[in-house]
């Protein structure tokens, strides 16, 4: 494909050098629908992207659009706080009756602000309000947000030194795998826990993403999640999980823990909640920790009924029968799986590892500098594909969960003839 050298000019000299996904994709996106981006001159990109999730039902999608133009076009409330709304109330029917009874998941609904960080804060000070507590567990690698509680209990050496501050009140214990299977699930934190010469307060909560997304793909075992959700019950700490990229769908059931056979605590969600990619996040947890003071946790963009709609209208067209999805999703991922096995055979020497589960699946090579380098190399070849890892170290797959089969053997037949041109 060839492309012409866009007109960069204005964000380049009055952006800000914190953008970063532009730098990758050296272009100007003018219009988007399903799996498919374009730039301002017509060339054409398969998206293995989706908005860093945030668009599980693809651009524009057809029928989400539709439900957000008539409400609109009735003058239908845009800005409401938390105020009670139509579209307010028709979300918390439709979540609860497609998603919660279900599941038999008994959780109260927050809408704390409008990005994942927003929700992973409250999910935090809610911990610690309950337990009186202040410490909280994270995971290594892990990726919680951009704000600084949020910082605090992210991996990530890059992004947290960008706080300016210390990040207090969170404690790293290693996720699974970590240690390559050579100690014992939680023999370190369980030790931490007894010995009172440890110096680790005691923690109110421990959060976890069950894939974690920007650290890399690497995925918890059911049976390790299970192992967790147990120490926490016998140790009085809240459990978390945050499934902000991988819930709405993203490994196959709407939560990404339903596989592992637990009930967190508190649960947030985010990006695709929507649908439409429409700023909104949820922050879910079980009844008898609801005990916040009215407006003692508020925000102005609380009440974004815009994507209220969308996400009513999300949950009754790919929900309302969530198994035929679950299924879909599955095949999807196990389409890919494939692909990356034959890359994987095809490159013997070069690739390290490929893992993944439903529609999120990552690439790993020796050399940690080839991630980028293929990256590059899709963009040109008409792929958006990102880098994920410590050391950006890792391809990661993230299509849509409506993209076709055809779309998919597409994009993974690019993606492999990157892999081979840059090696």
């Amino acid at each position: 494909m060839t492309i012409t050298q866009p007109d960069l000019s204005v964000f380049e000299t009055l952006e800000s050098e914190v953008r970063s996904y532009c730098r990758g994709w050296p272009t100007v996106f003018d219009r988007a629908q399903g799996s498919r981006m374009y730039d301002e001159d017509g060339h054409e990109y398969l998206d293995f992207f989706a908005g860093a999730g945030s668009l599980n039902y693809g651009h524009n999608n057809p029928v989400l659009k539709r439900a957000l133009i008539d409400y609109l076009e009735r003058d239908g409330v845009t800005h409401g706080l938390d105020m009670s709304t139509t579209a307010k109330r028709s979300f918390l029917r439709t979540f609860q009756d497609l998603v919660l009874r279900p599941r038999d998941l008994p959780y109260k609904v927050m809408f704390p602000g409008p990005t994942g960080t927003n929700a992973v804060e409250s999910a935090l000070k809610l911990a610690r309000k309950v337990k009186g507590r202040e410490a909280i567990v994270s995971f290594t690698n892990a990726f919680h947000g951009m704000s600084l509680g949020s910082l605090a209990v992210t991996g990530n050496a890059f992004k947290r030194a960008g706080a300016g501050i210390p990040l207090v009140h969170g404690t790293p214990m290693p996720f699974d795998h970590y240690l390559d299977g050579q100690v014992p699930d939680f023999l370190w934190f369980e030790r931490l826990l007894e010995d009172q010469g440890s110096g680790l307060n005691r923690p109110a909560a421990v959060i976890v993403e069950t894939v974690q997304g920007e650290g890399g793909i690497n995925v918890a075992r059911a049976k390790w999640l299970r192992g967790l959700a147990d120490l926490c019950a016998r140790r009085d700490m809240l459990l978390i999980v945050d499934d902000i990229q991988m819930g709405c769908g993203r490994t196959g059931a709407f939560f990404s823990f339903e596989e592992a056979g637990i009930v967190p605590d508190i649960v947030t969600v985010s990006k695709s909640i929507s649908g439409y990619g429409l700023p909104m996040s949820l922050c879910l947890f079980k009844p008898e920790l609801d005990i916040w003071e009215p407006g003692e946790h508020n925000g102005t963009f609380r009440g974004n009924n815009p994507a209220f709609v969308t996400a009513t209208a999300a949950l009754e067209t790919y929900w309302t029968d969530g198994s035929a999805m679950e299924k879909q999703t599955r095949a999807r991922g196990e389409q890919i799986e494939q692909e990356l096995i034959s890359m994987t055979e095809e490159n013997l020497s070069d690739v390290r590892e490929y893992r993944g589960r439903g529609l999120v699946w990552g690439l790993e090579f020796h050399d940690k500098a080839r991630a980028g380098h293929v990256a590059r190399r899709a963009f040109e070849l008409g792929l958006l594909v990102e880098t994920s890892g410590p050391e950006s170290e890792v391809v990661k797959l993230l299509p849509a969960l409506t993209i076709t089969p055809d779309e998919l053997d597409e994009g993974l037949s690019t993606l492999a003839r990157a892999v081979r041109e840059t090696v």
